[in-house]
């Protein structure tokens, strides 16, 4: 065991309280080389005795010409702790954020199911959750998408996303892998201030911090947290009320039990019952054009939504008929 600190006391607590990763559960780490995953993987490798974890490396590839050589370090890394390394390449794969963020979770359920694991672990921060809240919040968006980063969800009803480290800041993991002298990778993606999220952490939050609130990001993430818990709990009263108004079928909403409904509940019981028929996640406009309809007059519709989809009022009932 190396020396225990103040941090393994924190993630040893951490994940004693929310449960996160229960005792001899297999657990995959994803690890890009920077000072956040790799604080996180030792934490683990060091904490694995206590556990009875069985632990794995994951890394991703993008493929991209300043990722050469980023692969054959991680797994350096993953050598020296002798835990088992697991890799995918990505072929054509565009330099865009959402795109390269959605292959990095398919490649890693790809890994998970290869090697049977029960949890992937990622080392998203206090500092990546309070960043995240306020990119949501300048692109646009509600309680939803400002507690985007929890500490656990399903990657798939097998395997399950965890983030240990969401009270843990970016200048901690930056001291712990100073204290052990473990060899970050420096990523100069990451210093690119064309991408949004770089902005925000090199220039925004700086400045909040300096002239605002030097405590931003703890703040931040207490609001997350408080978020997270409402949105829980609205979307549990929204799935109830869905059944409730549904019709047997299951294709029509009942508009005369919806007008009892507060409106924030309108809104997450509609952006439910569209979620079924839409590819995408129904918009804020998508959504407000149906809650129109619960007081609009009979055979108003709405034809905002995407590909064939219209939705109509016929009585007292709103459902979703093909263009």
């Amino acid at each position: 065991m190396t020396d225990w600190t103040l941090l393994h006391a924190l993630i040893h607590t951490t994940l004693r309280q929310r449960v996160l990763l229960p005792k001899q559960t297999s657990v995959l780490v994803a690890v890009s080389g920077g000072q956040d995953s790799l604080c996180l993987l030792k934490l683990l490798a060091d904490l694995q005795s206590k556990w009875g974890w069985k632990l794995g490396v994951a890394h991703c590839d993008h493929g991209w010409q300043w990722d050469a050589g980023m692969a054959d370090h991680v797994k350096k890394v993953s050598d020296s702790f002798r835990i088992p390394f697991y890799v995918k390449n990505a072929i054509g794969l565009k330099e865009k954020e959402a795109e390269a963020r959605k292959w990095r979770y398919q490649a890693l359920i790809e890994m998970a199911m290869e090697g049977a694991f029960q949890a992937v672990a990622v080392a998203h921060t206090q500092s990546d959750r309070s960043e995240t809240l306020l990119y949501n919040l300048i692109r646009g968006s509600g309680m939803d998408g400002m507690q985007a980063l929890t500490w656990h969800r399903p990657l798939t009803p097998d395997i399950s996303l965890v983030r240990p480290l969401l009270a843990v800041s970016r200048q901690q993991t930056w001291e712990f892998c100073q204290q052990f002298q473990l060899p970050i990778w420096e990523d100069r993606v990451n210093h690119d201030l064309k991408y949004a999220r770089n902005r925000l952490r090199k220039e925004v939050i700086p400045y909040v911090k300096t002239h605002l609130n030097p405590q931003v990001e703890t703040v931040l993430n207490q609001t997350a947290e408080i978020l997270q818990a409402e949105v829980e709990y609205l979307e549990l009263i929204a799935s109830q009320g869905l059944v409730k108004v549904l019709s047997k079928d299951e294709k029509r909403l009942n508009r005369t039990l919806l007008k009892n409904v507060p409106l924030a509940i309108q809104r997450r019981i509609i952006r439910q019952f569209l979620g079924q028929y839409l590819a995408k996640k129904p918009n804020f406009e998508q959504i407000e054009a149906v809650v129109n309809l619960i007081f609009a007059p009979n055979r108003s519709k709405t034809s905002s939504l995407s590909g064939n989809i219209v939705v109509e009022v016929q009585g007292e009932w709103i459902l979703i008929v093909s263009r």
